[in-house]
């Protein structure tokens, strides 16, 4: 995936490479600092400049010019790297390294520092070739100028600036099929893996437990050359330089150049290696992308190395790791039985460099499935494509259900708790996020025999799926708009407009519609369809159809090869011990690591224990959970920003692989996730439950449209989707609330709320029932005696409420806080932990408030819900209904959207009925777009205060509130015995005229 540097070299002076990338970054300098260069260049006739800082004007000077050209657009970060989602990974300068092309046709030859002398690779780049990469810059900056001269303005929007890259010389090389000099490693037909009739596919994942120098190496070897072997389908140089055509990832050269670069890159970090191998590729190779949004395109403008370049560094790197497996001393084996290599061991970072180029190999295997087909070719000693194929392909241009795909019948499945995390002892290489733990209680709930096929999603296409803005949510029809999308992006029109006749792209080939394999769509798509599903056919539970959930996913896995058989026993994890060549045989026979190379017949393999289909290999599925860290999550210190900077909520997970995932990828540990927008080989499947799906998700409002927030002071991550919003909270927030709306707690162990000295503040406690009391207290009109908690957290003020009124619907973002209340009505004996000293806790029951009685919690409805969806839960909840009073404590500030809060209340409250709203005001853009802020910011025109309180006055009586009521209600939070957060809310009452 996307890799953050190591600690570079010096290249030049005090120059370094992240300096250097810096200074390159697309945001920053760009085109206009090349062609200041090269103006700079031609005002010193052609003299070369070779040191940064010398006498003639250098780079350093075109930085100045640079910063004048581009004064209207953002600033250049001229010192200090970029973060991993920087994305802009620049038209990279030879000149900063002190490699200046003069004008004449003669260029200079500069040495540099961490290069070794007489690298093939380095020569090549400082122009012993024809028109190298330094040529390239200098064609590109004269083109730019020319077309200023006619008036033209400089930037990618006038030409495509990728093709600057092309006829370099290497195209001839390139477009014939490659044969053995290709591989800078083994030869396919040599390669560890390959089968008797010269295929080569994937070996088990190694066992860490026990490895040798020469296991490593065919490991190293196996991966290496799946990769290049993959490469070997691009045809001419085009497509590696070619942009995708969604634009979402770099070209194919910067991932033929980044995965070498990674292994050079970890290893140092490790101190396994002490050196770059090439300082500037593992620069420019470093940081690869993760678009924030489906259309941010601009990445791919800059003059890359030429393919024979990186070639030359392929080779150099290839060498590199060799010589460490086989004589680094960390790799010494006594006995020749093989040793450990665990996370504190530094060849763990050897073992990373395998996994994240396997990782590549899949993801640029999509990238392979979306190039122009004339630009690929199938290389000799690849997969074949699943048998299937070649089977008699129906003519109709209307599929069938039970002749061109199989009837997908719902199963019922029985819930249970599944255990999710890798035991940190087992003997394979895991990613952070595979490692902690967490429980997951699922309910009873159905899904779909099988994957949606082809010939269902047919179905949805050709009823005018794409064309209905009911089907898609925000984020998903604004990208389906932006891409023009009218049908899955692998199926090819074979027919007239209209006729919905289509063919289906694979990775190297165009083959006729497969109406039986699974459709491959992005989350948006697959939820579309979902939509479109119930709407025609119904759900058969009580919620509306869905997709899978992560903890669903591992109940329905063939029980012979699940969390609880992988714990138990290695084998278990199939990966461990079968090859590519074996995985799809057996009775758990499945199409992973590389037994194929497309997808197959949802039904060609045994079903698990469950009746399910596929539940492994064929197509990943997409599920309802955000990427999601585990309890005793640990970013691991060689890789330390692998999985953090996704848990955003902003990715979906991806369970069970394809045909293309191997390695770690094809274990029953992986955790892998994608942005919703992104194809992945990726499928889904119909679920429907009566409960609220066992998700985990992160920061409301990802895929909704809305922003994205998290609860950073709180530790806590948390979700979206409308129809599945939950919540993740640590055990520590947990405890917090449930100290601070049970204040009674801990009274029969003598642990009291606050420790006891003089002016203690135990006027802060009991907030949540003094704001249900203040509710109660004015009078609301009593026309159906039925009362709303909106963000009741773990249920103090609702018990509170049930003491007064006949009926209380109350609910929350968080599926755990909601749990808990739930846990609490029906009598469960729960237990609190309160925070004394640094690590040490006392365990106290956790104690109702006087008068909370059975009778009256009989009265609460606790489910999980979005505060800002209340006016879809007005219009279309069975039996939500109407309120003669609301209350919401400390809340709006912490919405997405409170605009969408409160815009409902007309419609919810009573006539005479009366809304509490208590709230500090607190606006973080973290939770709430600054642009959703009721107030806490200036006018922009007369710089007068815009205060929140009138604000909110404003909008409760425009939509036919009066203010009855104004007090200041404070609250004390628990952090410690000696440390509490002293909070002051300002708490307004609100009749509806």
């Amino acid at each position: 995936m996307m890799l953050q540097a190591a600690k570079k070299s010096t290249l030049v002076g005090s120059s370094s490479s992240s300096a250097l990338r810096s200074t390159t970054r697309h945001h920053g300098i760009g085109s206009n600092a090349i062609r200041a260069f090269f103006s700079a260049s031609r005002e010193t006739n052609g003299a070369p400049t070779n040191v940064i800082g010398g006498g003639q004007r250098s780079f350093s000077a075109a930085v100045a010019s640079a910063a004048k050209l581009n004064r209207a657009a953002k600033p250049a970060g001229i010192v200090g790297g970029a973060g991993r989602n920087s994305n802009h990974l620049a038209r990279a300068m030879p000149s900063a390294m002190g490699l200046d092309f003069p004008a004449g046709p003669a260029a200079s030859v500069v040495a540099f520092g961490g290069i070794p002398h007489g690298n093939p690779s380095t020569m090549a780049f400082l122009g012993i070739r024809a028109k190298s990469s330094g040529a390239a810059f200098r064609y590109q900056a004269e083109e730019e100028d020319d077309f200023a001269a006619e008036g033209g303005a400089v930037g990618r929007s006038h030409h495509e600036a990728w093709m600057v890259n092309l006829g370099r010389g290497d195209d001839a090389w390139l477009t014939a099929p490659r044969d053995a000099e290709w591989f800078t490693g083994l030869d396919p037909s040599v390669c560890p893996g390959v089968d008797e009739k010269g295929v080569l596919r994937s070996l088990p994942l190694p066992n860490l437990s026990a490895v040798t120098r020469q296991g490593a190496k065919d490991y190293f070897d196996n991966s290496w050359t799946l990769f290049e072997m993959l490469f070997a389908g691009l045809k001419g140089e085009e497509p590696f330089y070619r942009p995708p055509v969604h634009g979402l990832r770099h070209p194919q050269i910067f991932y033929y150049g980044h995965t070498p670069c990674l292994y050079i890159n970890k290893l140092r970090v490790a101190g396994v290696l002490p050196q770059p191998v090439n300082a500037y590729f593992e620069s420019i190779f470093e940081v690869g992308v993760d678009e924030m949004l489906w259309d941010d395109m601009h990445k791919n403008d800059m003059v890359w190395p030429t393919v024979s370049e990186v070639y030359e560094y392929r080779k150099d790197v290839y060498d590199t790791v060799v010589d460490v497996i086989m004589n680094h001393p960390s790799l010494d084996d006594a006995d020749g039985k093989g040793l450990v290599v665990n996370q504190d061991h530094p060849m763990w970072s050897l073992f990373m460099g395998f996994e994240h180029e396997r990782i590549h190999l899949e993801t640029s295997s999509v990238l392979f499935r979306e190039t122009p087909i004339e630009l690929v070719q199938r290389p000799k000693n690849w997969p074949g494509l699943h048998p299937s194929v070649y089977e008699t392909s129906s003519k109709r241009s209307r599929p069938v259900e039970g002749e061109d795909y199989p009837a997908n019948e719902m199963i019922p499945v029985r819930g249970g708790s599944v255990q999710l995390g890798k035991p940190l002892d087992f003997p394979s290489y895991g990613w952070d996020n595979e490692y902690g733990q967490r429980t997951v209680s699922v309910p009873d709930f159905q899904a779909s025999k099988h994957m949606v096929t082809n010939g269902e999603y047919w179905q949805f296409v050709a009823d005018g799926g794409y064309r209905n803005e009911k089907y898609w949510c925000e984020d998903g029809s604004a990208w389906r708009t932006h891409r023009n999308m009218k049908w899955p992006f692998f199926w090819k029109p074979v027919g007239p407009q209209g006729s919905h006749e289509y063919g289906l792209r694979t990775i190297f080939e165009e083959i006729p519609m497969r109406w039986d394999w699974p459709v491959d769509v992005t989350y948006y798509e697959s939820k579309a369809y979902c939509r479109w599903k119930e709407e025609r056919d119904g759900s058969p539970s009580s919620r509306p159809l869905r997709v899978l959930t992560e903890a669903e996913h591992q109940i329905l896995r063939h029980d012979e090869h699940n969390l609880d058989a992988a714990r138990s026993k290695v084998e278990a994890d199939k990966v461990m011990v079968t090859s590519g060549a074996q995985f799809s045989h057996g009775p758990t026979g499945a199409n992973l690591n590389m037994a194929f190379s497309s997808h197959n017949p949802v039904d060609a393999f045994p079903p698990s224990h469950t009746g399910h289909h596929d539940t492994v290999g064929n197509a990943w599925e997409w599920t309802e959970d955000h990427f999601n860290p585990l309890k005793n999550f640990e970013a691991h210190h060689v890789y330390d920003d692998f999985s953090t900077p996704c848990f955003d909520g902003k990715h979906s997970m991806i369970v069970g692989g394809s045909f293309m995932s191997t390695g770690d990828e094809a274990s029953v540990f992986a955790r892998f996730h994608f942005r919703p927008h992104f194809l992945q080989h990726s499928g889904f499947r119909l679920v429907a439950s009566d409960e609220d799906a066992p998700a985990t998700h992160l920061f409301p409002g990802s895929f909704s449209g809305q922003a994205a927030a998290a609860a950073k002071d709180a530790g806590e991550v948390t979700v979206d989707d409308k129809e599945n919003s939950n919540l993740y909270e640590t055990e520590d927030l947990l405890n917090m609330y449930l100290s601070l709306h049970f204040p009674s707690s801990g009274s029969k162990e003598s642990v009291n709320p606050i420790l006891d000295h003089a002016n203690s503040p135990i006027h802060g406690l009991r907030f949540p029932q003094r704001v249900a009391n203040l509710m109660v207290a004015l009078n609301p009109v009593r026309t159906n005696n039925r009362a709303l908690d909106v963000g009741c957290a773990v249920g103090g003020a609702s018990f509170e409420l049930a003491k007064s009124f006949d009926h209380v619907e109350a609910f929350d973002f968080s599926e755990n806080f909601v749990a808990t209340a739930k846990k609490m009505q029906s009598g469960d004996e729960l237990t609190l932990k309160v925070p004394v000293e640094g690590d040490i806790t006392e365990e106290v029951s956790v104690t109702l408030e006087p008068g909370v009685d059975a009778a009256a919690m009989g009265k609460v409805n606790f489910f999980q819900g979005d505060a800002c969806a209340l006016s879809e839960y007005a219009d279309d909840k069975q039996d939500f209904g109407t309120f003669d009073g609301a209350i919401l404590a400390n809340l709006l500030c912490r919405l997405p959207d409170p605009m969408a809060c409160l815009n409902a209340m007309p419609k919810i409250i009573n006539k005479g009925g009366v809304v509490v709203i208590v709230t500090p005001f607190t606006w973080l853009e973290e939770y709430t777009p600054r642009s959703k802020w009721l107030g806490g910011f200036n006018d922009p025109v007369s710089q007068e205060p815009m205060y929140s309180k009138d604000k909110l006055k404003e909008i409760m009586e425009e939509l036919g509130f009066e203010k009855i009521h104004e007090e200041q209600m404070p609250l004390v939070i628990r952090e410690h015995q000696r440390k509490y957060q002293y909070i002051v809310s300002e708490a307004t009452g609100w009749r509806k005229k």
